[in-house]
């Protein structure tokens, strides 16, 4: 059985990318994966810089251990100013720290929500940039949803057509390409 994390790079109350984080989540196990999101609220780390390094957050060794373990992580982060979500980088740059190899085997898949027509496509840029820089294989699709705003029923449910369409895409592709 195939081990997945699904997570959002914001922590906003209503976030519209927790709602996709989650939505994949059951996707990949309706696909016959075991899925776990990951909830950063609970994993409060400190801006990253070099004089912590050495006396890391226990939080950084958690995340670190669960992304080695993992065999698929989707992660859903909004954009800011066309780039990569503070949250996300800060994450990513503690969880490489830890030097537990934490990139080298899972899959990663990549997914935004925005205000805009535009679904956080600079950002994903960024996002699929920085992961390979560190090694880490991401999946060719990702998922875009914008206007985000009526993209997602009560239920949290994806309801916009063509993002629902890339997501079922995306989840095909993370339990085929993943090692596990």
């Amino acid at each position: 059985m195939r081990h997945a994390l699904t997570l959002s790079g914001s922590i906003r109350q209503d976030s519209y990318n927790e709602k996709l984080a989650l939505y994949m989540r059951g996707l990949l196990e309706e696909k016959g994966a075991e899925a776990v999101y990951v909830d950063l609220r609970h994993y409060v780390l400190p801006v990253f810089n070099e004089d912590l390094e050495h006396n890391p957050p226990t939080e950084a060794m958690e995340l670190a251990l669960k992304f080695k373990a993992a065999d698929i992580v989707f992660i859903a982060s909004p954009e800011y100013n066309g780039g990569v979500a503070p949250l996300f980088k800060n994450t990513i740059d503690w969880i490489t720290r830890q030097r537990q190899g934490a990139f080298n085997k899972a899959i990663f898949g990549l997914g935004a929500c925005s205000s805009g027509k535009l679904s956080g496509y600079q950002g994903l840029s960024h996002m699929r940039d920085t992961l390979t820089k560190i090694n880490a294989l991401v999946a060719p699709m990702d998922v875009r949803v914008g206007p985000s705003e009526g993209a997602f029923d009560a239920a949290g449910n994806l309801i916009e057509e063509v993002a629902r369409g890339r997501a079922e895409t995306l989840s095909e592709q993370l339990m085929r390409f993943s090692k596990g």
